[in-house]
């Protein structure tokens, strides 16, 4: 008899989940619900949407285990009826930029990386928190948890919620999480497995020794599901920050970065040993299977293309023939795409900026593949700053919708020094839930195959980064 296991994945604009085989890892079926937009969300809408991917994918009576990965940092304050306070700060919320650079002046950057692996940025739960106490006090005094939207999620999948919401009630403590979504939230320590209640309470402007945050389970630990509760009887795994989902879900190991282009752009690798940045450019997040997940992120990926895809008139796949039609280096038309400010570098405030502008470079084939190399050229920076901390790199793994685009993963050949290399189509972050519910399950890590599409070849252009540097 076949046993299914599923993993979720509650991203920034959707919710998709994955039934998978346990021995096989091959999808039997799959589920998916919009989120809507902004950067701050009624998390009711991530419940309601995780109930309709359940039932799109087909239920869960006959699944045996089930974890959800999901976006990282976003703050979900809870009172001590397990209610929300107000709707999540999600981590693409800049308000919080002014806050994020008084925590690192009041505790000092050197500090705050040694304490937690990270320097706060704007994207972070404990920044976010600092918002909240300094713009409303009053619903900060009324905190009595914090969760992040993987956590709450899971609490919500096993019964427990606000009364007459919930068969199980507001029992904040039935709270759970794992290592690598607490790494982000800047009041947590990767390597010693703790929260750091000092830097909580700092964030809030109060003593927050009694808030409740939620337990962190090992890779192979569980919860179960409650009396009455979606998951009533099934095994429930820790769940995981969508970045440290996608690495399982991969299967990354030793040499492997992982470049996700999706709403963020994303560069990360698992390592053995923790990375501590006083920089900030690398954030030293702990991964999904008790090791460490070094990652830069920026604000700014395919939304990019998006933008100049409209702009254009066309859509993605007429913008890659645009961009292929077109000279390595855009005849010196460089775009910096911080259209939404930027993370890295740490840049909330700034806006995107067109250089090199002629009456012989202005052309749409110019300007198409100007987005595709600005965009990987940040990440390429992000790729730098990680190999800056001792990261072999042996092959770039291209992910993301993105990645698919020819032109995309041919420019990313040149622009990335190491062998490209772009898995099928899939969605990663849940299958990295699935992984975790199959160990939570079994008590071993499943291996299951990753295939790839697409294999350029190195065929490095440093013109293109040389006049991206040079704009900088």
């Amino acid at each position: 008899m076949t046993t299914l296991v599923a993993g979720v994945d509650s991203s920034t604009q959707s919710c998709k989940i994955v039934v998978r085989d346990l021995q096989t890892g091959e999808v039997a079926r799959q589920g998916r619900a919009t989120h809507p937009n902004g950067t701050e969300v009624d998390p009711r809408f991530w419940w309601e949407a995780l109930q309709s991917a359940l039932a799109d994918a087909g239920g869960l009576d006959d699944v045996a285990a089930i974890s959800v990965g999901g976006q990282q940092h976003g703050m979900v304050a809870l009172d001590a009826e397990g209610r929300v306070i107000r709707d999540a700060l999600l981590w693409n919320d800049t308000r919080s930029a002014d806050a994020a650079a008084a925590l690192t002046t009041e505790v000092g950057a050197e500090e705050f990386a040694r304490r937690t692996g990270v320097v706060p940025v704007a994207s972070f739960t404990g920044t976010k928190l600092r918002w909240l106490a300094d713009a409303e006090p009053e619903n900060a005094a009324r905190v009595a948890a914090v969760a992040l939207p993987h956590d709450w999620l899971t609490w919500r999948l096993r019964g427990f919620g606000p009364e007459g919401e919930s068969p199980l009630g507001p029992v904040l403590a039935e709270l759970v999480t794992d290592r690598s979504d607490a790494s982000g939230t800047a009041y947590f320590d990767g390597e010693s497995g703790e929260y750091d209640r000092e830097l909580l309470s700092l964030a809030l402007r109060r003593d927050a020794s009694e808030v409740i945050l939620p337990r962190v389970l090992g890779p192979a630990e569980s919860v179960t599901g409650g009396a009455g509760s979606l998951t009533d009887g099934l095994v429930i795994g820790p769940g995981c920050g969508d970045n440290a989902g996608a690495a399982l879900g991969l299967g990354a190991g030793a040499g492997d970065v992982v470049v996700s282009i999706g709403t963020s752009g994303t560069v990360f690798a698992v390592t053995d040993t923790p990375v501590r940045d006083a920089s900030g450019a690398v954030a030293g997040f702990a991964d999904a299977s008790g090791l460490y997940l070094p990652l830069v992120a920026t604000l700014n990926a395919a939304r990019v293309l998006d933008a100049i895809a409209r702009l254009l008139g066309v859509d993605h796949h007429e913008l890659g023939e645009l961009a292929l039609a077109a000279e390595a280096g855009s005849d010196g038309l460089v775009l910096q795409p911080y259209f939404e400010g930027e993370r890295t570098p740490n840049l909330p405030d700034a806006t995107a900026t067109l250089f090199g502008l002629t009456l012989a470079s202005t052309t749409r084939e110019n300007l198409a593949r100007a987005a595709v190399e600005g965009m990987l050229s940040g990440l390429a920076d992000g790729l730098d700053a990680v190999r800056q901390h001792g990261v072999a790199v042996e092959r770039v793994l291209l992910v993301g919708g993105a990645a698919q685009n020819p032109a995309v993963s041919g420019i990313a050949a040149q622009v990335f020094d190491a062998q490209v290399v772009v898995p099928l189509p899939g969605e990663y972050v849940a299958a990295g839930a699935a992984v975790q519910a199959a160990w939570a399950l079994t008590g071993e890590r499943p291996n299951w195959t990753v295939e790839t599409v697409a294999t350029p070849a190195v065929d490095t252009r440093p013109v293109i980064r040389e006049q991206y540097a040079a704009r900088r």
